[in-house]
């Protein structure tokens, strides 16, 4: 089975209701005709106000949702209901508190299993860069820091690269003092597909929308435009 992660920089339903490109591309990466798909609003403290976006943009989508609250005593097996799925899509907020509730759950190795599955698992924000080893977080207040992932995928993620003005220069700094891993930068409205392990496209919702590869050589920033997807032309082989 393919192991599929897609990460989402900003954008999806949350940010472009009126524009689901992103969510209909990971629905389409099941191959199947009415796949189920399970929103983990963890990071947002399970905010109703989110559950109801997700809802109110999946239902019309071909696909059956659910959603998964750990605020409220969970009435379904974790594991049955998460390894029962086609795609879970993990929601924004606070990153590091959605991992430290998850690994209380057991939910890492939960993740881990449904990707070795074929389940797809996709993010946006901190549903993005908890993939990876690491991440450019703004879970403490007042200032963005690094922060450890689930490990599923290698290198580094920061999101919202030019919507937020302090993630780029502060990614930049990151990376020149070797205190994260190099990695990608992802806009709003852009997204990394990964398979087995490694990049197979790059897409975006709209058309402004970039990604990038970013490291550093002899203490300077190397920034690399990623070949992008317009995902309005794009069809699924």
């Amino acid at each position: 089975m393919k192991q599929q992660i897609i990460a989402m920089g900003g954008g999806g339903f949350s940010m472009e209701p009126d524009n689901l490109a992103l969510d209909e591309y990971i629905l389409e990466q099941t191959n199947k005709p009415h796949p189920s798909v399970c929103f983990l609003p963890t990071a947002s403290g399970d905010s109703p106000e989110y559950v109801v976006k997700f809802y109110a943009s999946f239902t019309k989508l071909d696909c059956q949702p659910t959603h998964l609250s750990l605020f409220r005593l969970p009435t379904a097996d974790l594991s049955e209901l998460l390894l029962a799925q086609d795609v879970i899509y993990v929601g924004g907020g606070n990153t590091r508190s959605m991992l430290a509730l998850w690994r209380g759950w057991g939910l890492n190795r939960i993740l881990r299993k449904a990707l070795e599955n074929g389940v797809v698992l996709a993010g946006i924000s901190a549903g993005a860069i908890c993939w990876f080893e690491q991440g450019v977080t703004d879970s403490v207040p007042g200032e963005l820091s690094v922060l450890p992932g689930l490990g599923f995928l290698p290198g580094s993620c920061c999101p919202h690269y030019h919507s937020e003005e302090d993630r780029r220069p502060a990614y930049h700094r990151m990376i020149v003092a070797s205190a994260i891993k190099p990695g990608f930068a992802l806009d709003d409205g852009a997204a990394v597909h990964f398979i087995d392990g490694e990049l197979s496209r790059v897409v975006r919702s709209r058309p402004e929308a970039n990604g990038y590869r970013v490291d550093s050589v002899a203490g300077e920033v190397r920034e690399q435009p990623l070949e992008m997807i317009d995902l309005d032309s794009y069809e699924i082989n």
